[in-house]
């Protein structure tokens, strides 16, 4: 699904961005909910970047990647935690651009989403290629995502995967 957001382009650096794990609901400019075999997502498009709300049988998981005033926890490039009986990985990387590559990868990705039943991304005023962008999908047992959050003016593009299930056991 392929929205356009009605709301100012609030955070204007990939610098800006934030992490956060276990924040209550934000507002949202634009929401998908899915039901993913048992688990229940909410992709959520904020004026500050994303929000991905997960409900499944034992475990409730809330991540915030956006720009929080106050907030003291910048963008990490990796994250692993328990969550109840999961397991919760997160990785994020910025990637710089020339300004004809940014534009056909925002191209490129917007197309993607938009086509895919579990996508949801959002158009800020003023640039087709400032957008936020989310994909997700359950593989193995597993919840995977992963966001695009687009920054035209500095070439950045900043794409992060997250995987939340129940641990792998390593056989012999």
């Amino acid at each position: 699904m392929l929205t356009t957001l009605k709301t100012s382009y609030t955070d204007t650096r990939a610098a800006d961005l934030a992490w956060a794990l276990g924040r209550e609901p934000l507002p949202a400019l634009a929401t998908l909910d899915l039901e993913l075999a048992g688990a229940k997502l909410q992709l959520r498009l904020l004026g500050a970047s994303h929000q991905v709300l997960l409900e499944e049988e034992r475990v409730n998981c809330s991540e915030t990647v956006a720009c929080i005033p106050g907030s003291s926890t910048p963008l990490p490039l990796g994250v692993a935690k328990r969550v109840g009986d999961w397991e919760y990985e997160f990785a994020a990387r910025v990637e710089v651009l020339s300004p004809g590559s940014f534009a056909g990868r925002a191209q490129e990705l917007l197309a993607l989403v938009s086509d895919h039943p579990n996508g949801l991304a959002g158009v800020f005023p003023g640039s087709p290629h400032a957008f936020t962008a989310m994909l997700a999908q359950r593989h193995e047992g597993q919840v995977h995502w992963r966001t695009w959050h687009a920054y035209p003016q500095d070439g950045q593009l900043v794409a992060t995967r997250t995987r939340v299930g129940t641990r792998v056991p390593v056989t012999a």
